[in-house]
């Protein structure tokens, strides 16, 4: 009796959704989730519908645009790369004379 063992090849892979990697996935879904809460506080104090797509949908295509422009850029971690790097001090002093 021979088992058949199915091998997974995208195990350390990152994960990627119509070209959007990694972390930007959970960046769009929550701008998209922001804008929709956004749309409804505008409709709910009274703001004209036309006037709440006007805004909601210029905002979606700016987050659109940034996101997919930052994973193009930066892929699965090199925007936290970059953060991460300006943390890095120039220089180290040392203040204290070792006896």
């Amino acid at each position: 009796m021979s088992s058949v063992y199915q091998i997974n090849k995208g195990v350390n892979r990152p994960i990627v959704f119509k070209g959007l990697k990694a972390q930007y996935i959970w960046w769009l879904g929550v701008g998209l989730t922001l804008l929709l809460l956004l749309f409804t506080l505008m409709y709910v104090m009274g703001v004209p519908v036309m006037i709440c797509f006007a805004f909601v949908f210029g905002s979606g295509t700016l987050l659109f645009r940034c996101v997919y422009r930052f994973s193009k850029r930066y892929a699965e971690h090199g925007l936290m790369k970059k953060i991460a790097k300006k943390n890095i001090p120039v220089s180290i002093k040392c203040d204290r004379i070792f006896q």
